[in-house]
This record gives structure tokens, sequence and C-alpha cells, in this order.
């Protein structure tokens, strides 16, 4: 059995799905499961760590008969180590855990984003479970931020337009995360995963209003007039935090790692095939 955590997220969801269409036993933990619309091969259980009611009994329910368990850092928050230590008395041997490209050598240890993952990273080791550890960079679901825009009109406005990523799908964390479950060679490695190609934040615009069928505009703002209404969700004393990385990318070429390629034996999608899976959701209502 392996639990999902995090399970109607975007990585949860596309893990679920995979987990699903191969066959294997997979429990979704979500807080509300009859909102869920999971994967109909899928258990899906209700685990509500926020909930001050949320007792030890609950994590122990959550993960009986589990061997394998997929972290999600948004999930389990501050009680990331009593879900570890609920899972190793259910019986649970390997954890994959979601982490972030951010931790890596020469890194700004003081960094918001570093010092959660760096946590997380620290309660998976001390936790004595074997463990896998992907570390992606930019999300190409952070790119959402920008719906709200193109709901309204064909101009989008934010800063560091020349800011380069290489956006990586959720659907190639959820593969990659997916083999790492269902195979154990890939216990004790740390997988750093990227998308396959560099990307401005104007490129990525522009590949938006590809996908659409019509074209988009961006406009550069400094980034002293950006607000949280721009990054609606970035908490707000991370903004600062946030800003700053993006500056420090731009006119540098970013990392890209082949890492998806050689964990599933295909190509990471690109950020045009992303658009195209998500116009939906920039489309005007």
């Amino acid at each position: 059995m392996i639990v999902v955590t995090g399970a109607t997220g975007n990585v949860g969801r596309a893990l679920v799905d995979r987990l699903g269409a191969e066959g294997a036993p997979v429990r979704a933990l979500t807080r509300d499961p009859r909102r869920a619309r999971l994967h109909p091969a899928a258990t899906v259980a209700r685990l509500d760590l926020a909930d001050e009611h949320t007792a030890p009994d609950d994590l122990t329910t959550a993960l009986k008969g589990a061997t394998r368990l997929f972290l999600h850092l948004r999930a389990a928050g501050d009680h990331t180590a009593a879900l570890l230590r609920a899972a190793a008395e259910a019986g649970v041997t390997h954890v994959t855990v979601l982490s972030s490209g951010i931790i890596q050598e020469g890194a700004d240890t003081s960094h918001p984003i570093h010092v959660m993952h760096a946590e997380l990273e620290a309660h998976v080791r001390h936790s004595g479970l074997d463990h896998t550890l992907l570390r992606p960079n930019a999300f190409a679901t952070n790119s959402l931020q920008w719906a709200p825009q193109t709901h309204v009109g064909d101009t989008v406005r934010g800063p560091f337009a020349q800011a380069a990523t290489a956006p990586i799908h959720e659907a190639d964390i959820a593969d990659v995360a997916a083999r790492t479950l269902l195979d154990d060679t890939h216990r004790g490695a740390v997988h750093r995963l990227t998308g396959p190609h560099a990307l401005t934040t104007e490129q990525q615009i522009h590949a938006i209003g590809t996908a659409l069928g019509r074209p988009l505009r961006f406009i550069d703002v400094p980034p002293e007039d950006i607000g949280p209404e721009t990054f609606p969700h970035v908490p707000p004393q991370m903004l600062p935090a946030l800003l700053a990385s993006f500056a420090e990318t731009v006119g540098v070429e970013p990392e890209i790692t082949t890492t998806v390629e050689t964990v599933t034996g295909r190509p990471a999608r690109t950020f045009d095939q992303w658009a195209h899976d998500h116009r939906d959701d920039f489309r005007k209502p």
C-alpha cells in the first residue's frame, strides 16, 4: 500500500492517477474526501493535520497497512515528525519526499523556502526510514499565478520579464515519484528535477497565449511596485525573498537536468505541453 499525502494538489493528484493506472494499491489522504474526485482505483481517506482535533489515532488509521509514503510538505507542515513516527510504527519502510531544488551546495540557507525544505529533509533523515528526495526547481504550475490576468484581458503585468527558468510539468514530478515508490533501486537517491528547456517569464506568457489561440503581451513591472496580489499563492512575508530569487535568474542560464528521462525512460514534457494541458485554466470565464 502506497499512501499519498497532498493527494489533491497538482503533483499529488497526478501521482495518484499514475499509481492507479499502473494498478498499484494507493490510499490518497485529503482534507475532504467527498470533493477529491481522484482516480477510481484509489482509496480516499480523510486526514487534516491542520485540524486541532486530529489525534494520533487518526495518523495510525491513515497509515495502517502502508509500506510506502509520498510526503508533501504542505500536507504535513508542523506535523511532519509525528506523521513520520506514525508511518514507521505502521510498517512504512520507504518515503519519497517532495522537497525543493533550492537545497543545494552554496545555497542561501537563510532563505525561507530553503529553511522549510531543509527542516523537512532533516525530519526524514532522523526518522530512520529509507527515503528518496525529489528536488524540483521551478514548477510550471507557478505560471497559474497569471491566470487571473488572462481571464480579463490579453495583457499580463509582472516583474522580471527576462528571468529564466526550466519549468517542470507536475506530471513529470509525479511520474518520477511513482518510479521511486515502485522501484527499490531509488532508495537513498536524490533526484534533481527540471523541465527540458530554459524559458524567460515573457516566453512562458507567449507560450500560454499560443495555447489559448490569442496573443498575450507581457509588461515588465519594477519589483518595487509588485504587491501580494500579483503572487496570491505566496505568503506576503515571503514575497521579498521570492522577488530576490527571481532577480538572481535574470540573464543566468538555469540548471537543466535529464533526470526525468533517466528515471522514466521518456523525455520531460515541454512548457508548451504544459500550457496546452492547462489552457482551460487561463481562458476567460
